[in-house]
């Protein structure tokens, strides 16, 4: 059962999995290849007081070794090129991100309506007219997005990783000039984030380069985690 799940930046995960034995007992670690919700691998930890954190690991699939933790984290440590795509109605943002460095990037804003009360044929052509300034936009979002994410990337995309409205997103990696790229979304979620700026794909880093924790019950937050961001604290049964 988890009851929280916290995003640790991957720089402070080794003192989070410090904090998180110091608090709980020497936890035993296993790492279960592909066990995610997403095919993610996940690095176990139980304690002996009986907490449990499951650490997703991005960017996979880690290397098997003989100590789980050492080799999650030596995994973790290396820089990869990331693509993002941020795609909302009426913005959109593309970028590389080489670790914690965001190295090219596009961004873009489009003009889409919001929706009508009326009724009958006006309500009709309103509509036609909102769903063709939305084609316009993903249309943009896609050039931007192929200059930035295949002319301009510095190298092979190691992930792809989206953010906003997700059949928006999923309307821009249609376009044939993705292909290459569309694959590379996995796990196919559109985080939430504000109107596509310069700014917001800045921030964006949090996710590129964040570390998702799933917690039990017994697994308490050490007092030292207060930067790490709790996403989710409803209880969930599996």
């Amino acid at each position: 059962m988890t009851t929280a799940t916290v995003l640790v930046p991957r720089q402070r995960l080794p003192r989070w999995l410090d904090n998180f034995a110091r608090h709980h007992g020497e936890p035993v670690a296993t790492l279960r290849t592909g066990d995610g919700d997403d095919d993610r691998d996940v690095l176990e930890l139980r304690s002996p007081d009986g907490a449990v954190a499951r650490v997703l690991i991005p960017y996979g699939p880690v290397p098997v070794s003989d100590d789980p933790r050492a080799g999650v984290l030596a995994h973790l440590a290396v820089d990869r090129t990331v693509g993002v795509l941020l795609a909302r109605r009426g913005g959109h943002a593309a970028g590389v991100f080489v670790g914690d460095r965001l190295v090219v990037s596009k961004v873009g804003s489009s003009h889409v309506q919001g929706r009508t009360k009326a009724g009958g044929w006006s309500q009709q052509r309103y509509a036609r007219r909102r769903a063709n300034q939305a084609d316009r936009a993903a249309d943009r979002a896609a050039d931007d997005s192929v200059r930035v994410l295949v002319d301009r990337a510095p190298g092979p995309l190691t992930a792809l990783v989206c953010g906003g409205d997700r059949p928006m997103c999923e309307q821009v990696l249609a376009d044939p000039r993705l292909t290459g790229v569309a694959p590379l979304w996995r796990p196919r979620r559109a985080h939430p984030v504000p109107d596509p700026r310069l700014a917001t794909l800045r921030g964006f880093v949090e996710r590129v380069c964040g570390v998702e924790v799933q917690l039990n019950e017994e697994a308490r937050p050490p007092q030292g985690a207060s930067r790490s961001r709790v996403q989710r604290s409803t209880s969930r049964r599996r």
